[in-house]
């Protein structure tokens, strides 16, 4: 049986130096676009919900708390549950009017 390797891809598993690990570049977080460049994409969709509608809203460009923050608007705004989740935000129901509707007022000017 073959273990998987997990050493890094320079070949370098364990080092006694202590700073040798802090010369990469730390992940830093995704800035948010403005609301007018945010081009959001609204669609509903069926699959694999047993024929109930999810309204999604896909292409936010940002930071997951911004991401967050939006998704709660819109579930509030239409008194339902969802989710945000890998990047789109997804709420039960079929509130696609609505929410364009919505996003156009609150500044998201490109939403379709």
């Amino acid at each position: 049986m073959s273990k998987k390797n997990t050493a890094r891809p320079d070949g370098i598993a364990y080092s006694t130096n202590k700073d040798f690990f802090n010369d990469f570049p730390a992940d830093e977080p995704m800035e948010t676009l403005s609301k007018e460049k945010q081009k959001l994409k609204v669609t509903l969709d069926t699959k694999q919900r047993a024929g109930k509608v999810v309204t999604f809203i896909d292409g936010f460009i940002g930071n997951n708390d911004d991401l967050e923050t939006l998704g709660k608007q819109l579930k509030t705004k239409c008194g339902t549950g969802g989710s945000v989740k890998d990047g789109y935000i997804m709420i039960q129901g079929d509130y696609k009017a609505k929410v364009v509707t919505w996003l156009k007022e609150w500044g998201y000017v490109l939403t379709k």
